[in-house]
């Protein structure tokens, strides 16, 4: 080699895209999700919670549309949200669930003691979370890790657990001599939590399915990009991404028909799993509470309501934190059988009226109302990531909507048909402690365990007949 020949040196290439900040994306995919999660659902816990009984100082008429007027308003945004998944980006069904949260606090905070502005307020609101909650689901069951897409998905039910408890303590605490409506208050946190969730709307991550869907691979590989570890190499894209085309492969090939006939089972497995939740939280239970707070502690401006409703979230916060190690359905089946052990307790102290004005007994139907919310925590927190799970591709928007749209209306048959008194409470805890327990049966032998799998095999293992052990 002669001097000054110029020597070149072959450097091979990184294959990821020039993202500086690629490394830190999956942070910003799980901040985006954490955060706006969280706060979207917690002002959705805040209005279903007005509806189920802590609506007592806001001036307004606790009537049965006032109750069940954010349901009706949930399932039109869910079959909204059904038609256009698969259509719109998720970043904007987001911003439409943004919008529609600010215009239902506004009017909150403008018109606090108008009857007909409150209601119209709650429909808009619950149009927004029916319309967010399909979506998000979707996108981040698609969007998860392998090994986190458990609590990914869970921040639905954490963030409507935390709305639920902000709440719960703010009306039972309420002076009503205040000179601010509780409405107001109400609304400002509402406001607050929009404003929090268009800040960290930048942040988000498009799934690569909805790219690959639409044949836009350069985009779809850009987001699988986004999506990986720092420390993620070439070979962990490849596999990433690889499956990543074959679930979306094996969604488009199949028919409907056939998308439709294997839905079946996961269907009938979802739709029992889900609906439960419905009963996790109620207008019943809200009365038990109050009323054994009152003959316990002597007033409801006591700790019992407060640990109630705190321990709901704490449940919901350490499923997310277990679930992807212990097992979703490990906790889905212990957190149903003591929800059904609990309320068969708590229909054997309405049993016997004289037990209603016992400070014992009482404080027992306290402590066992709090311990139930607990556990009801623990399962709920699972029912997302089944979800998300469960379905055929192309079919899953319209089976997750259908079913939501079920649970919402056990709530809306509860506050419409539930009429206070002792033998009423005996019934429905009895009757429902039954369900929890029968159905945590049928659960245990049919639920499938789904941790660390791809979304493709847990969808396989949905459409199996029965799956008593887990894997």
């Amino acid at each position: 080699m002669a001097i000054g020949d110029v020597i070149t040196v072959e450097v091979e290439r990184d294959p990821r895209p020039d993202y500086r900040f690629a490394g830190c994306c999956v942070n910003r995919q799980r901040l985006h999700s954490l955060i706006t999660g969280m706060v979207l659902f917690s002002y959705g816990g805040m209005d279903m919670a007005q509806g189920l009984g802590w609506n007592m100082y806001t001036g307004n008429a606790d009537t049965q549309q006032f109750s069940f007027s954010w349901f009706i308003g949930f399932i039109i945004g869910a079959v909204l949200g059904a038609l256009a998944v698969t259509h719109v980006a998720k970043f904007y069904f987001y911003c439409v669930a943004i919008v529609t949260n600010l215009v239902d606090a506004i009017i909150c905070v403008s018109a606090p003691y108008n009857y007909d502005a409150m209601v119209a307020a709650r429909y808009i609101g619950g149009i927004g979370i029916g319309f967010a909650t399909i979506a998000f689901l979707i996108h981040n069951s698609e969007a998860a890790p392998d090994t986190a897409r458990g609590k990914w998905c869970a921040v639905e039910q954490s963030g409507m657990g935390l709305g639920i408890a902000v709440q719960v303590i703010m009306d039972s605490d309420w002076n009503p001599y205040n000179n601010i409506a509780a409405n107001q208050v109400h609304g400002i946190i509402g406001i607050v939590f929009s404003l929090v969730a268009i800040g960290i709307l930048i942040l988000s991550v498009e799934s690569p399915i909805y790219h690959l869907r639409r044949n836009n691979y350069n985009e779809a590989s850009d987001c699988q990009w986004q999506l990986l570890e720092k420390k993620a190499t070439s070979k962990d894209y490849d596999a990433a991404f690889e499956e990543k085309k074959t679930y979306v492969s094996e969604g488009v090939h199949e028919s409907i028909g056939h998308d439709l006939a294997v839905a079946v089972v996961p269907f009938i497995k979802m739709l029992i799993c889900r609906c439960l939740v419905a009963f996790s939280f109620s207008i019943p239970l809200t009365q038990t509470i109050i009323a054994s707070t009152i003959v316990w502690q002597g007033t409801m401006y006591a700790w019992p309501i407060i640990v109630w409703r705190v321990l709901r979230f704490l449940g919901t916060i350490i499923g997310i934190v277990v679930m992807d190690f212990l097992g979703r359905k490990l906790l889905t089946i212990v957190g149903l059988a003591c929800m059904g052990g609990l309320m068969l307790g708590m229909a054997s102290i309405y049993s016997n009226v004289l037990f209603t004005i016992s400070t014992y007994y009482m404080g027992e139907l306290c402590r066992i109302s709090m311990v139930f919310q607990m556990f009801a925590g623990l399962f709920v927190a699972c029912t997302p990531a089944y979800l998300g799970e469960a379905f055929p591709m192309r079919i899953k928007p319209f089976l997750i909507a259908l079913i939501v749209i079920i649970e919402q209306l056990i709530h809306i048959i509860v506050i419409c048909t539930f009429k206070t008194s002792l033998h009423t409470f005996y019934q429905y805890y009895l009757a429902v402690g039954i369900i929890l327990l029968v159905c945590m049966v049928f659960l245990l032998i049919t639920l499938p365990e789904t941790k660390k799998t791809t979304l493709r095999e847990a969808g396989h293992r949905f459409r199996r007949l029965h799956d008593i052990f887990a894997h």
